[in-house]
């Protein structure tokens, strides 16, 4: 597959670049570094995502060309649609996205069902900038600085600094080879772990106060209403990370964020340590991701909601 996706590649010039909304720095460091490989080959590349950067994720090289406004479908003979396991999960322009002639999808999640024909999808991989990577060693691209920070910052983000079940011996010869072609891990780490707005860290205070624990303390998980967000002056993707928080407690196997939406119902963030596979208990609810790390929506009240939810963990999870 890797092979007709150069070949398209080649064919073509003008070319979309875009990826699912809440942003992460999978999808925000592998968009860059695609459309610099694009721009290096002399192609047209206009990246589109409907929401905007978040702040931590600026400091990546070409962030400042990102458009939030999608341009006329008609006008590209191509679209990418990266870390996306199904086209809606570009947002509101799914179905204008969908109409451009040729769609490639690149992406790593188990729950992809193959939305489109030409793709490039492995579950096994640690990221989609992992694939990206692999995309540009087949074509024997030269690797410069930026594409290099964009790919490390997208593989670091997805693996959690190389400590999540994903991470493999694959991830590390990438990342090397990153490091080798001009990124800096100390820089960028530190960009994106050690540069937290105030707001963020307000956010967090108030969503520690909802800590609790489930299914003999195997389950810990935090809320965030809508009033945090407003109270602590903070952005949705200050909530990003969060999810991780109780799952680092001593014998937690199984951590939940559920973050109250602007239609009343609930994002439901799941993270999971070892073999616990919680892709299983999110695809109950229309769902999906990695074993160790999936997400869904639950209509309903916070109890409501937990209630369904932990039924479904307590169930399932462990099998």
């Amino acid at each position: 597959m890797i092979r007709k996706i150069v070949d398209i590649i080649n064919r073509h010039q003008k070319f979309l670049i875009t990826a699912h909304v809440k942003l992460d720095g999978d999808a925000v460091g592998s968009e860059l570094a695609f459309y610099l490989l694009l721009r290096g080959l002399g192609k047209d590349a206009t990246i589109y995502n409907q929401d905007k950067t978040p702040d931590n994720y600026r400091f990546l090289p070409g962030s400042d060309i990102i458009r939030n406004t999608l341009p006329p479908p008609d006008s590209f003979e191509v679209a990418f649609i990266l870390d996306c396991s199904e086209l809606d999960r570009v947002g509101d322009e799914a179905l204008r996205i969908g109409a451009v002639k040729t769609l490639v999808n690149i992406d790593h999640h188990v729950s992809n069902g193959g939305f489109c024909e030409v793709r490039l999808i492995d579950p096994a991989a640690s990221s989609t900038g992992e694939l990206v990577f692999r995309l540009l060693t087949a074509m024997k691209t030269t690797i410069t600085r930026e594409m290099a920070t964009n790919l490390y910052a997208a593989i670091i983000t997805d693996t959690g600094g190389f400590h999540y079940g994903n991470t493999g011996k694959d991830t590390f010869i990438a990342a090397g080879h990153l490091v080798e072609s001009g990124a800096d891990p100390q820089w960028i780490s530190e960009n994106i772990y050690e540069s937290f707005p105030m707001a963020k860290i307000r956010l967090l205070a108030k969503a520690m106060q909802t800590l609790s624990f489930d299914c003999r303390d195997r389950v810990g998980s935090l809320v965030i209403f809508l009033k945090d967000f407003e109270e602590a002056g903070a952005l949705w993707e200050h909530s990003e990370g969060l999810v991780d928080l109780p799952r680092s407690i001593e014998g937690v196997e199984i951590s939940i964020l559920y973050t109250e939406l602007p239609d009343r119902n609930f994002k439901i963030s799941l993270r999971s340590k070892g073999v616990t596979n919680v892709e299983r208990v999110a695809r109950v609810f229309g769902g999906g991701g990695h074993v160790n790390a999936s997400g869904c929506r639950i209509e309903g009240n916070i109890d409501t909601v937990k209630k369904r939810l932990l039924e479904v963990i307590c169930a399932s999870a462990w099998k």
